[in-house]
């Protein structure tokens, strides 16, 4: 079968289960199954029988909805390649603006303490760690399984963050910077959700509310920074405001959506 072949038939298939972007869909996963970039598949002709079949598994798992991160068990962020399943959200863009805000907030200390609230696959305390070097960065989750992901692209990666099962307590041991991506769907607007969401990523790392403000209430911590859902931003940066916080901050992601608040503990 051709290349264009392939690509065409997993399209079609991946449209009809209603893959938001099929034919992109389509591309990552051929490219994934040949060892090459998406550019890369205009320089392939064929496939062979054992690659046609693989191609055809996982566009199958991506028309069950499976996420395309899961399927391909690797995604990307910011220049890290971290693995990725059942066991953790999938890394998101918007995260990266997170990532960034932190790295502002720190930039010219030379070995601060920093707390990542609720680790999941590792990846804003990975990208602190590659990103600031001397930092002491630990991460903590209450799920063994998220801790397992993070363990391992931990060691994929190379760098040193120390990992370790704790809640929101952790956040009381005192901390130059304390950074969390926590639960914030209401159960109530689970089913709203495309169903790579709400049936394949953890709901444990999905659902909750009132997190940000109890974070706000136990943290010690000179700076606190927090990712929020959709119209979340002004009651939690108010909540921080009440709180005690100072110079809190609204930051929008590249989407422009209300996606960071930040504030600095008086």
């Amino acid at each position: 079968m051709t290349v264009a072949a392939a690509l065409e038939r997993a399209a079609r298939a991946l449209e009809e289960r209603g893959a938001p972007t099929p034919e992109v869909d389509a591309e990552w996963l051929l490219a994934h199954v040949l060892g090459t970039s998406r550019s890369g598949l205009r320089l392939r002709d064929g496939l062979s029988a054992e690659e046609e079949a693989r191609f055809e598994g996982l566009v199958a798992r991506r028309a069950r909805r499976e996420p395309l991160a899961y399927v391909l068990g690797e995604w990307g962020f910011r220049g890290l390649t971290l693995r990725t399943d059942r066991r953790a959200l999938v890394p998101r863009p918007e995260t990266e603006t997170v990532v960034e805000r932190c790295l502002a907030l720190l930039a010219g200390r030379e070995a601060p303490r920093v707390l990542d609230v609720g680790v999941g696959s590792g990846a804003i305390a990975l990208a602190l760690a590659q990103e600031l070097p001397g930092a002491r960065v630990t991460g903590v989750d209450v799920s063994e399984e998220a801790l397992s992901l993070a363990r391992e692209n931990a060691a994929a990666t190379r760098l040193e963050v120390e990992l370790r099962r704790a809640g929101l307590e952790a956040a009381a041991e005192g901390w130059d910077l304390v950074v969390s991506n926590p639960p914030y769907v209401a159960a109530e607007e689970l089913a709203a959700l495309e169903p790579e969401v709400r049936e394949w990523e953890p709901r444990g790392a999905l659902v909750g509310q009132g997190l940000h403000e109890e974070l706000a209430r136990v943290a010690r911590t000179e700076w606190l920074v927090l990712e929020v859902g959709d119209g979340q931003a002004a009651p939690v940066a108010s909540a921080l405001g009440e709180t005690g916080y100072r110079d809190v901050r609204v930051t929008r992601d590249l989407s422009g959506r209300a996606r960071v608040v930040e504030g600095r503990r008086a």
